[in-house]
């Protein structure tokens, strides 16, 4: 009987927990528990350890206490420092000026005729200052003396051109001749040059007049970008005097107006003092190379050398530059003499180039350069040298007026500062503003 009860009846006879589940539902929802608390516990360790990790990250550096330094600073001797500081400043002022010595190298073909343009500007400024005394307004003077300029030079091409094409029939028979007593004089005089000798000078000297006639044909195109600047530097000259003439105030007053406002006034009057000096300098110097192309002139025509216009045209050109420009110059009317009369008047002709050299030198020298500018003749000597290697020609040209001007700047500026005297107060007893500086100060703003 028992064992025939009915699947019904079994399933009325489960034990049910008071909630009325099953015995196998409370096992599993107790499996389940049990498996969520072990999660839990779990989470509570790896939450434990992260909160422990954060702990020691979160831990605060040790705290290194400080305090007064026990090491002194490191004493030098005077002198080092002295040197050290010296140096440095030494060091940037040459690369200042090697950056300005390139600028002004890249762009000579503009610089060059603007400072030959300053040079006949200084030298032609009274002239139109004669002219504006005259009550002929400026801007006009300053065209008139450019044109008037140009005409003079124009009628003194055109009349060595005149003489030369006059004299050059005569020349060339000299020439032969004196070609002929340069022969004989080298067969027979000291060096006692057989023929063969001569001939295969000859033969080395027309190779290489005709190798150079080749290069200059292979370099056509450098030749007419010479010329092309040649041109363009004649323009610029011409422009650059006229408005340096017309507008040199303006232009100066523009200038200044760059320098910080505390050294306008020492700035204006270096610059006035500069230019003072640049103008005693072109006169004293048109006066030399004058007297030494006057001098040679004269000697060349009691010699009877021909083109005594074209050589004394040469030399007043020469002599500009300092020192050997007139002596280099004349060698030309040496060469001259030499091939026209031969071997003999060439000699006396270097002896009156010599001759006017050195009363150049011990007269006219110390008493223009000495009393119109103060620059030692040892200074002379190594500002065309320095000048010479830095820009050649050109540096030798100007070398000499730019050490002028620095030298009168550099006299005036220390002239308002005492030895031992501190910057302030050597700009306190400057000199006094210029009004006329101030009043284009007040037009301006």
């Amino acid at each position: 009987m028992k064992r025939g009860r009915t699947q019904g009846e079994q399933e009325a006879s489960r034990p049910e927990d008071p909630v009325g589940q099953t015995a196998e539902e409370a096992a599993e929802e107790a499996q389940q528990e049990a498996e969520e608390r072990l999660r839990e516990r779990l989470l509570q360790q790896l939450s434990h350890q992260w909160e422990q990790v954060r702990e020691a990250r979160r831990r605060e550096e040790p705290v290194i206490e400080t305090g007064p330094s026990n090491f002194s600073r490191a004493q030098v001797p005077w002198a080092y420092d002295l040197a050290a500081a010296w140096a440095w400043r030494f060091i940037v002022i040459v690369v200042a000026l090697l950056m300005v010595l390139w600028a002004l190298n890249f762009f000579v073909v503009v610089v060059f005729p603007v400072v030959i343009a300053l040079f006949i500007a200084a030298l032609t400024a009274p002239v139109v200052a004669m002219l504006e005394r005259a009550y002929v307004p400026r801007k006009l003077g300053s065209l008139l003396v450019v044109i008037g300029g140009l005409a003079m030079v124009a009628l003194l091409l055109t009349f060595v051109g005149q003489q030369v094409a006059s004299q050059i029939d005569e020349l060339s028979k000299q020439v032969s001749g004196g070609l002929g007593e340069i022969r004989d004089w080298l067969r027979t005089g000291p060096l006692h040059a057989s023929d063969s000798q001569i001939n295969d000078a000859i033969g080395n000297a027309q190779d290489w007049i005709e190798s150079q006639g080749k290069d200059l044909a292979s370099r056509a195109n450098e030749l007419s970008a010479t010329l092309g600047h040649i041109v363009a530097g004649f323009f610029i000259i011409l422009f650059s005097t006229y408005f340096f003439l017309a507008d040199g105030h303006h232009i100066w007053a523009w200038v200044v107006r760059i320098f910080p406002r505390a050294a306008r006034s020492r700035a204006d009057t270096s610059g006035r003092v500069a230019w003072r000096s640049l103008t005693q300098f072109v006169r004293a110097t048109v006066l030399v190379a004058a007297t030494d192309a006057i001098g040679i002139m004269i000697v060349a025509a009691i010699l009877n050398v021909p083109l005594v216009s074209a050589i004394g045209v040469l030399v007043f050109l020469g002599a500009f530059i300092p020192l050997v420009g007139a002596f280099l110059s004349g060698t030309v009317a040496v060469l001259v003499a030499l091939v026209a009369q031969g071997p003999v008047v060439a000699l006396l002709m270097l002896g009156g180039v010599v001759l006017v050299q050195q009363i150049e030198a011990h007269v006219l020298q110390p008493f223009l350069m000495g009393r119109f500018v103060s620059v030692h003749p040892l200074g002379v000597i190594l500002a065309i040298a320095m000048g010479a290697i830095v820009a050649g020609i050109v540096g030798a040209l100007v070398a000499v007026p730019l050490a002028a001007a620095l030298n009168a700047v550099v006299q005036h500026l220390a002239a308002y500062t005492d030895v031992g005297e501190s910057s302030g107060e050597a700009a306190a007893d400057g000199p006094p503003a210029d009004p006329r500086l101030a009043e284009t100060e007040g037009e301006t703003t």
